[in-house]
């Protein structure tokens, strides 16, 4: 079994319900402890977290774009995958990587394992 997300606090913004939960089920299988975020007030937030490692992103969501998280992640130097239907993402969201949807559970995990540092977080 993978676990190569073992430590790791994973926040995963997603307005899908079941594209969440497959994205959510692979990262705790994966290891991660993962904080789930469905509109766009509740990213915001939730990027503020002390502990978070990284980031998954839906760029659209039903409300709007999630520019104004991929900020925050920008200014605290946490890594970000955009998991998008878009083929391309500008501003402060195109320091994030991007990976389009669908993908295999496997290349998600893999991504983001490589953009964690070898430590991962204490809760």
């Amino acid at each position: 079994m993978d676990r190569s997300l073992a430590g790791h606090t994973i926040l995963i913004v997603e307005d899908e319900p079941l594209v969440a939960l497959d994205v959510s089920r692979n990262l705790e299988d994966a290891g991660a402890l993962v904080l789930m975020a469905r509109t766009l007030d509740e990213a915001l937030s939730k990027a503020e977290e002390p502990n978070l490692s990284a980031a998954v992103l839906d760029h659209g969501l039903s409300e709007g774009d999630t520019s104004a998280v991929c900020e925050i992640l920008k200014r605290r130097r946490i890594p970000f995958v955009l998991y998008s239907g878009y083929s391309e993402i500008s501003g402060a969201c195109s320091k994030g990587v991007l990976v389009q949807k669908p993908t295999s559970p496997a290349v998600l995990v893999m991504t983001l394992a490589g953009l964690l540092p070898g430590r991962p977080t204490a809760h």
